[in-house]
């Protein structure tokens, strides 16, 4: 969060949230001024001496990151947060047991001052660097993703391309989260590296990759605008929604906390707002017959499809078992072994 109020990722907002901020954005999906801004992005502490008009250093190891001028304190209504941001304020959702199990029990706002950016394993450009190498005529198509990229997705996002409301000579910008995800989900330093061996097999001239360093909240609706407001800031005009995008599943229930279209209807209400325009995904699958095709046509003409679930894919990884080129990279496949 602290890099991305430096940079301009979380433009317009210049540092954490003060109470008004806070409370504007969980009940009205908007900062007090108006504009569309989906999630709280706070500072907590559970300092009691820690008090308004303080100035701290916020550092990476004995690496200064930035300055925070604390302006306001004050005790925040998770239950609230929760329910209206996640859509639940039950414990099982990713989101809220973050909410509840590791923020502070006050929250601060205050104005971020940028030292120096953080060191990472992968690199993250800013939001003026990434603007800079994207062409100045061109549609650009964001395409946000917290995985490895296999087959589905590569034929999903270059198919997004070919889209009525994506102009001729649109390019797709790849900006895959790299911080935080799901504890059972891959580290951000390994999918960098899958990213990296992709781009390279790859070798798109209409595909461009950069690196995203956010923390998913699997927020569904709300995290998908989120999204689109930080592609926005990198100078992105379209970006693909997914279905389900963002979501999560109950860990004790295993059911699906949002509508599979939930936020592809949420992205089509606030897109005038935005200023950008969503593109929703293609509903892929592999037909024995065409390779790759909509879902609806491989019913039409009656192809035979194939799946592979991720949960085989992940035993069939960790058995040394030969994976299907329609579904996986070889690439991609190689850099999970050697990391696991």
């Amino acid at each position: 969060d602290v890099e991305l109020i430096m940079n301009g990722g979380f433009s317009p907002l210049t540092g954490f949230m003060n109470e008004e901020e806070y409370q504007s954005v969980v009940e009205n999906m908007a900062l007090p001024d108006g504009t569309v801004f989906e999630l709280p992005v706070v500072f907590d502490t559970d300092d009691e001496n820690l008090q308004p008009g303080t100035t701290i250093l916020l550092k990476q190891g004995d690496r200064a990151i930035a300055t925070v001028e604390l302006t306001d304190k004050f005790t925040p209504d998770k239950p609230l947060e929760c329910l209206k941001c996640y859509g639940t304020s039950q414990i099982e959702h990713p989101g809220t047991l973050m909410v509840a199990t590791e923020r502070g029990r006050y929250y601060m706002g205050g104005k971020v001052t940028g030292l120096n950016l953080p060191v990472r394993e992968f690199p993250c450009k800013t939001p003026q660097e990434v603007r800079a190498g994207l062409p100045d005529d061109k549609d650009v198509v964001a395409f946000q993703c917290r995985n490895p990229v296999h087959r589905a997705h590569y034929e999903l996002f270059t198919r997004a391309l070919d889209d009525a409301l994506v102009s001729e000579g649109g390019i797709v910008l790849v900006h895959p989260t790299c911080g935080p995800t799901q504890a059972d989900d891959i580290s951000g330093e390994v999918r960098y590296k899958t990213y990296e061996v992709l781009k390279e097999e790859t070798a798109n001239p209409r595909v461009q990759w950069e690196y995203l360093p956010y923390s998913m909240h699997m927020a569904g609706p709300r995290e998908a605008i989120q999204h689109m407001i930080i592609r926005k800031n990198f100078g992105c005009t379209h970006f693909i929604i997914g279905r389900d995008m963002a979501g999560s599943k109950s860990s004790v229930t295993g059911d699906d906390f949002y509508g599979a279209y939930d936020a592809q209807e949420c992205a089509e209400k606030y897109s005038a707002q935005l200023g950008v325009t969503p593109v929703p995904s293609l509903n892929l699958v592999y037909t024995e017959e065409e390779g790759y095709t909509t879902a609806d046509y491989a019913d039409e003409k009656g192809l035979h499809t194939k799946k592979l679930s991720g949960t085989k894919f992940r035993q069939m990884l960790r058995g040394g078992d030969d994976i299907p080129e329609w579904f996986a990279f070889k690439s991609v496949v190689k850099v999970l072994r050697d990391n696991m």
